[in-house]
């Protein structure tokens, strides 16, 4: 079982998460972290970044940094679409932006549908996940905030 306490937990036994997609793969973000979900918007580019990180916006008068999800975990270049999303996470006294392919769901996972990564997973999508859950036929991947955020990993 994954520590409870890496998670944030609604209640003791369930997990309100924000469910999003990337690549044909469902991923999940505790809702606690999460504070909008913005429609793709206009980029400021950022000069001297890392690749994955795509720039700055505006929004609601606070400049916010931009991730692409996909790039970060190294899946690859992806076209934005109509689905694209941004999704706005909070991390202690930071604010960044993810985006994703589509954001799908607010879901409520059983605690006990919360498993640790399996060990074959590389080293490098190990650092960036915190669980996987199962919930019916889906596989949802939990993201580990703080190591995305992460500029040196």
């Amino acid at each position: 079982m994954i520590e409870m306490s890496e998670i944030l937990i609604d209640s003791p036994s369930q997990v309100k998460v924000i469910v999003f997609q990337l690549a044909d793969k469902e991923y999940a973000i505790p809702v606690g972290q999460v504070r909008s979900i913005e429609k793709m918007q206009h980029i400021t580019r950022v000069p001297k970044t890392n690749d994955f990180v795509k720039g700055v916006i505006n929004l609601r008068g606070v400049v916010t940094p931009i991730i692409d999800l996909n790039e970060r975990f190294s899946l690859g270049e992806t076209e934005y679409s109509e689905s694209t999303r941004i999704i706005i996470v909070a991390l202690d006294e930071m604010e960044v932006g993810f985006i994703v392919d589509a954001a799908n769901d607010v879901l409520d996972l059983p605690a006990d549908s919360i498993e640790q990564q399996p060990e074959v997973v590389g080293a490098l999508e190990a650092e960036y996940l915190s669980g996987v859950a199962k919930l019916d036929k889906r596989l949802l991947i939990l993201i580990k905030l703080e190591n995305v955020l992460n500029p040196i990993s």
